[in-house]
């Protein structure tokens, strides 16, 4: 692992302060030498698997030896002909899959999805340079019981289409609470998209944010739908993830009648009176309709603002 320290230089930056860690990095507040302020993201030396160690507090300080106990960590999925693996990283395949996150979003131009600057080496080790984009996490704020816009979500919607439709990003694939950021601004930054490598089957996710394991645009529907649904309950749909034949070709009888019983959730208004029927409906159909997509999801997110 590549422990840094504040004061120290890496590249052309210098160290600030350590900002957060997940399943397979860990991130660190930096400055150009013009005092720009930069997020470098290292990867770990492993990582990626189903059990992560956590902190026993809950606690605004955060340091490389854990994961905060309020962030869920991204897994790293392989697929394989009968099925999904959920499986540790070594740091080889980190360094494969930092690279290619970075590359993926100098690709990928958007307001909305956070810019890198460069990628270099360090001890033989890629590390991406981000913009530091300032703000709470979606997840802070729902925790700090601050105001939820659902513009952002819309905002969100519309970004992914234009990143899709001029190709520069088939998909986000990793949209979860943690992985959101509000500027102060209120202007909305999409972080960490599932770092995939296509020709080796792999990509990494939070299966409870994308239980089927999608690997396409509806990842990002199912997610948005997700978020919905626990913003609106205080609690997530599906305990169980991800689906059991998640990743296999399906058709059969069993897995139909397997994704069924999967699918089964307690209706938002079952959990909160207060749910209005025409987002109950929103959830409905980002997780249980198949060809219901962003565009569908952009149509319904204005009507019914405009209906607020």
């Amino acid at each position: 692992m590549i422990k840094l320290e504040a004061g120290e230089h890496i590249g052309s930056y210098k160290v600030i302060e350590f900002l957060a860690r997940g399943g397979f990095a860990l991130v660190y507040l930096a400055e150009d030498p013009e005092g720009n302020k930069v997020a470098l993201k290292v990867g770990d030396v492993a990582g990626g698997g189903r059990y992560v160690t956590r902190f026993l507090e809950i606690t605004n300080q955060r340091r490389p030896e854990g994961i905060s106990p309020d962030e869920t960590p991204a897994e790293a999925i392989f697929f394989r002909q009968n099925g999904v693996r959920i499986d540790f990283l070594d740091v080889h395949e980190i360094d494969d899959l930092i690279r290619s996150e970075g590359e993926v979003l100098i690709g990928a131009k958007n307001p909305n999805l956070v810019k890198v600057r460069e990628i270099f080496n360090h001890e033989g080790r890629p590390i991406v340079a981000l913009e530091y984009a300032r703000g709470k996490t979606l997840r802070e704020k729902v925790r700090a019981l601050e105001g939820i816009r659902l513009n952002w979500f819309l905002t969100i919607v519309r970004s992914l289409q234009r990143l899709n439709k001029n190709g520069q990003l088939e998909y986000h694939g990793d949209l979860k609470p943690e992985n959101i950021l509000i500027k102060p601004s209120g202007s909305v930054v999409m972080i960490d998209p599932a770092l995939r490598i296509d020709e080796r089957a792999v990509i990494t996710t939070t299966p409870h944010y994308n239980p089927l394991l999608l690997r396409d645009s509806k990842a990002d529907v199912m997610g948005i739908g997700i978020m919905l649904y626990e913003i609106l309950t205080g609690v997530l749909p599906f305990d169980d993830v991800p689906w059991t034949f998640a990743g296999r070709e399906q058709g059969g009888e069993t897995e139909r009648l397997s994704l069924s019983y999967f699918l089964s959730y307690p209706p938002p208004r079952d959990l909160n009176p207060n749910t209005p029927d025409a987002l109950a409906r929103i959830v409905y159909n980002c997780l249980i309709v198949p060809d219901y997509g962003l565009s569908d999801l952009e149509t319904d997110l204005v009507d019914f603002l405009r209906k607020e």
